[in-house]
């Protein structure tokens, strides 16, 4: 018979036996979480209220801090309340939801990017027809086919998890629920599973960067025909996107590519693609980007001003 048993709770093992550390630990993530989420929000209120960056491309910049908000408001709170309570157990029913919302917030960023990579692609590609192409219906029907697409990958991704059954332990080596650390407890992991896993890979991963690559090498075939002033200002819209993909991807590939013994590096990694990677992104651009700049300056003073 197989010893195949469902699973009513999870022990999180990452960071529960760091008792002198748990202090500077706590203190780090909550950190991070108050500071990405303070930068996110200020970006999105800028871009908000300010008429002049009511474009596509601050819209999509606008969506990827709600997306980053999203990002660490799913695990860092939980992991939080670990470390303080000292209670490192979650329900079956809390792990599938934090993973739901992990991957469903993950899908999103990563198209979301892709398309960012598109709308820099048509604008320096083809800019006569920009506004026609990224006119402000089909930037909305873009950003509702995002959201939509990301919020069906990941109901039928945790639909497929969970009628998995776990036999191999309960304990996952990590500070959250993620598909990784889920399959490692699971021994009736389903070729239909495998199957919509490797799909979910080539659509959400394996294609995006593809064709961002293509878009890129495009546009910096452009930009080397352009005059010097022209060809600056076409590398600093760039170039904060550029930065963005490959420390996101980079550290999410890396991460799912450790070995499954690695449990030290495995954690490193998704410290940095889930908490430290949601907080730069929003900096990353503001420093690129002379626009946001004065937006967050003019928030600043308004700030002090009704003080």
């Amino acid at each position: 018979m197989k010893n195949e048993t469902s699973v009513q709770y999870f022990y999180l093992l990452s960071f529960s036996g760091e008792t002198r550390s748990k202090p500077f630990i706590m203190a780090f993530f909550f950190l991070i979480y108050v500071v990405g989420v303070l930068i996110n929000f200020s970006i999105i209120t800028v871009i908000f209220l300010k008429v002049n960056l009511h474009k596509p491309m601050y819209l999509f910049i606008c969506n990827l801090s709600i997306v980053d908000i999203f990002y660490t408001s799913v695990t860092v709170p939980k992991l939080l309340h670990m470390l303080l309570s000292g209670n490192h157990i979650v329900s079956s029913a809390q792990c599938y939801t934090q993973f739901y919302f992990f991957s469903f917030i993950a899908s999103t960023e990563g198209i979301l990017l892709f398309v960012m990579a598109c709308d820099r692609y048509v604008a320096i590609c083809d800019p006569l027809h920009y506004h026609q192409i990224l006119s402000w219906r089909n930037c909305s029907l873009i950003t509702f086919g995002i959201w939509a697409a990301a919020l069906s990958n990941s109901t039928i991704f945790v639909i497929f998890a969970v009628y998995m059954s776990s036999c191999h332990s309960n304990v996952i080596h990590q500070f959250f629920c993620d598909v990784k650390s889920l399959t490692r407890t699971n021994c009736t992991i389903t070729k239909l599973f495998l199957v919509f896993t490797n799909l979910e890979m080539v659509i959400f991963v394996f294609i995006p960067i593809m064709c961002t690559i293509v878009s890129y090498f495009q546009i910096f075939s452009i930009i080397f025909k352009m005059s010097k002033k022209s060809r600056k200002k076409a590398f600093s819209t760039c170039s904060s996107h550029v930065t963005v993909v490959s420390i996101y991807y980079g550290a999410g590939l890396v991460g799912y590519l450790i070995p499954a013994y690695s449990d030290v590096l495995d954690s490193i990694f998704n410290i940095i693609y889930t908490t430290i990677v949601p907080m730069i992104n929003p900096i990353i651009y503001s420093l690129q980007n002379s626009n946001v700049q004065a937006a967050l300056l003019w928030l600043m003073m308004e700030m002090c001003l009704l003080k």
